[in-house]
């Protein structure tokens, strides 16, 4: 991805956590990335293809977090992102519809979710729909990261009993 990409990327989860999605402008996020806005439609058309490209980033980062750690620690450290994200919190404080359609996905947006996931915590399909509903509980209503933990680890010893994972 090119620096450019990135530091308009960079900016529209700025602007979106400082405004909330409905809120935030094509203005309002060439403004956070220090950018023309021209600068910005040269790259995306609309807000909702800025909100994809950074849902997509946001994917990829997360997926390369967990990849290669334990289960345990995959839920536990994916329930922290995802917890404490600056833009989904804003989201679910003031946004909520919005943040319900962004969950409420399509079936295709899904089978990549659940696939990226299976991938990087090595499990199943299945149990990657398992996780990737508990990860939506998580975002909803973060909780506490103690109690999180609590329930990676619990989920992990689900998922590693019923043979849909290969390690806890």
């Amino acid at each position: 991805m090119g620096r450019t990409r990135l530091g308009l990327l960079t900016g529209a989860a700025r602007a979106f956590a400082e405004q909330g999605l409905r809120r935030s402008t094509m203005q309002s996020v060439a403004a956070a990335a220090g950018v023309a806005k021209a600068t910005l439609y040269n790259h995306f058309r609309t807000k909702d293809d800025v909100a994809a490209a950074l849902l997509g980033l946001e994917l990829d980062r997360l997926t390369t977090l967990a990849a290669g750690l334990p289960l345990e620690q995959a839920l536990g450290a994916l329930s922290d992102e995802l917890g404490a994200h600056p833009v989904l919190r804003r989201m679910a404080e003031t946004e909520p519809e919005a943040l319900a359609r962004l969950l409420a996905v399509d079936a295709d947006r899904w089978a990549d979710l659940t696939g990226r996931l299976a991938a990087a915590l090595g499990v199943d399909g299945e149990a990657a729909e398992i996780a990737a509903r508990w990860l939506v509980g998580v975002v909803l209503q973060p909780g506490r990261s103690s109690a999180r933990h609590r329930q990676a680890a619990r989920l992990a010893q689900f998922l590693t009993a019923t043979g849909a994972a290969t390690s806890a």
